[in-house]
């Protein structure tokens, strides 16, 4: 099984402290390290240092590590305009050597939107934007070098918009595709997905998805084998039941929202290495996933990346 780490610098953390992290997550071993796209605390909206940016933090990460998969978990389709997206990720692509995985989702932290200004439009027309920004992007990376990308839609219009230099991989970096949505979201995952991702989602929530987006690969002629299974948990691993304590209680603090229910286990892992080792193959068993996103909402502890790495991700390595 893949692993990989998700760090969440709106609940603190400057540039420097995400390098660090991503650094020990490379030198430990694992497969990618990912951040969030949020520009707010919402437990505590005027948290110092305050936000940094995902695409300039992703641009700096690219140059100063050489071998980890780096990415967002997801970038908000409302915070950017596609033709500027598609040309920040191709670059962070080309600067990375091909190491870029690219997620979108719709956008949803409608108070993030409205603090900074920026408009959040109501869920229907926010898939629209969603769905014109995923067709946008990809069409201006797979043009070809001469040619030009023209695009009528409802919320843009490109015209006669140059080929792109190109990101490394081809035809586009892998696209990942996540969200609980039952309708317009698997169709989507359908016609763009690389991967598709559930976060914070327990086992029969999460199977249930995954079966949809299957459901709707099948229905355009798909195989829906090609579209890579993960999820995102919120990650407390302790040598002590009193480290793990003290680290679910930053979850706790950050997300007040989320709890594990044992009847759909799975949004968090947490106890001792072998217990999360446990958590996880139950989890996987369940789902089917073969990617993992460690989520860790205090970006300064690299003490449990290095605790995952040496007690935890050897006895899944092979899975």
């Amino acid at each position: 099984m893949d692993l990989r780490i998700v760090a969440e610098p709106q609940f603190g953390g400057t540039y420097e402290d995400l390098l660090a992290a991503a650094r020990a997550a490379e030198s430990s071993g694992f497969d990618g390290f990912f951040r969030s796209d949020h520009y707010l605390d919402r437990a505590n909206p005027s948290a110092l240092p305050g936000p940094t940016d995902a695409w300039t933090t992703l641009a700096g990460l690219a140059r100063e590590t050489a071998t980890i998969r780096i990415g967002t978990l997801v970038t908000a389709a409302t915070l950017r305009h596609p033709s500027v997206l598609a040309i920040s990720a191709a670059q962070v692509d080309r600067m990375s050597h091909g190491r870029l995985d690219f997620g979108l989702g719709s956008g949803h932290d409608v108070e993030e939107h409205r603090r900074y200004g920026v408009p959040i439009p109501d869920i229907n027309e926010r898939f629209d934007v969603y769905t014109e920004q995923l067709e946008i992007i990809t069409g201006l990376w797979t043009t070809p070098a001469g040619a030009h990308f023209n695009f009528s839609g409802k919320h843009y219009t490109l015209t006669d918009a140059p080929a792109l230099r190109t990101p490394v991989q081809s035809p586009t970096p892998p696209i990942i595709i996540g969200g609980a949505g039952k309708k317009r979201t698997p169709h989507l995952a359908a016609r763009f997905a690389n991967e598709f991702n559930v976060i914070f989602a327990g086992a029969s929530a999460a199977a249930a998805q995954f079966d949809r987006v299957a459901a709707a690969a099948r229905a355009i002629g798909r195989d829906p084998g090609g579209i890579v299974r993960s999820a995102a948990v919120a990650t407390a691993v302790g040598r002590t039941s009193g480290d793990s304590m003290r680290r679910l209680g930053v979850i706790h603090k950050c997300l007040p929202w989320l709890r594990s229910e044992a009847e759909d286990f799975g949004r968090i892992v947490a106890g001792s290495p072998n217990h999360v080792v446990d958590q996880i193959g139950r989890y996987r068993e369940a789902t089917g996933i073969s990617r993992l996103y460690l989520d860790f909402p205090d970006v300064w502890d690299l003490d449990q990346i290095e605790l995952i790495a040496s007690d935890v991700k050897p006895q899944l390595e092979g899975d």
